[in-house]
């Protein structure tokens, strides 16, 4: 991407689960090999080994340096708003949204991932925001939508024929969910506070009710197929035209 050019330009990079390779632990820093050590079942270290793998690659690969050059920060916007306002109850553990320093500083990323997917997006000076879900009808989607949908998405989604509900729950949560993300605030921020268009017409921003609103968002979907929904958000008021990089083409990046 070009810094100062009308249009944004961030990259987007998708990755297959199968891509898990334990030479790719290399990557990755000691309490990020530690964290990967914990996850129970063998998917979660894979879409946590390809997340962290893959952001450090891409970024290396923009910055210009070597990925154990690549370093990060965790900001949480909810506790940094907790603080200004003298509110109680900061989580005092490592946490928040993930910030690109050291030869990568300037550089905004958002890791996603479900099912067999793993989604990295990646701006320059831009903050953005991912999110995949994969469509599924086994969750008790009623008892979601009551704090995931705000009112006037819920009488929306109430509206539709049985059969498109599933996929258009996991539509609303993918694009507010990138949304809040991009914000930094994350799941914490509140999904009901957040309003976007149903997932059925174009991707926008509605509403957003209480603090934390952005002065700008870009919102789009990411293809993916029939079982997943994906967004893109982008806190910007210029024109967005992301560059998407499939599996096969991250699978060259890993290898190599």
């Amino acid at each position: 991407m070009t810094l100062g050019s009308s249009t944004l330009e961030p990259t987007v990079w998708w990755a297959h689960t199968s891509a898990a390779s334990d030479r790719l632990l290399s990557l990755l820093d000691e309490a990020e090999r530690t964290r990967n050590t914990r996850f129970r079942l063998q998917a979660d270290r894979d879409r946590h080994l390809i997340g962290r793998a893959l952001t450090r690659l891409v970024l290396a690969e923009h910055a210009g340096c070597a990925p154990e050059d690549v370093l990060f920060d965790l900001r949480c916007r909810s506790c940094e708003d907790k603080a200004r306002t003298g509110a109680g109850g900061q989580d005092a553990s490592p946490h928040g949204k993930p910030i690109p320093v050291g030869a990568a500083d300037g550089w905004e990323m958002s890791v996603s991932h479900s099912g067999e997917w793993v989604v990295l997006a990646l701006a320059a000076g831009t903050p953005v925001g991912v999110d995949v879900e994969r469509v599924s009808d086994s969750r008790d989607l009623d008892g979601l939508a009551a704090y995931t949908l705000a009112d006037v998405e819920r009488q929306e989604w109430d509206a539709l024929p049985e059969f498109e509900r599933v996929g258009a729950f996991f539509g609303y949560w993918a694009r507010k969910e990138a949304l809040l993300k991009a914000t930094g605030l994350g799941l914490s921020g509140g999904l009901r506070r957040v309003s976007v268009t149903p997932p059925h017409g174009r991707a926008r921003l509605v509403d957003w009710e209480g603090g934390g609103r952005p002065e700008s968002a870009w919102l789009g979907d990411l293809e993916r197929g029939p079982d997943y929904r994906s967004a893109l958000a982008v806190l910007t008021d210029r024109t967005v035209e992301p560059t998407v990089h499939q599996a096969e083409v991250t699978l060259e990046l890993l290898r190599r």
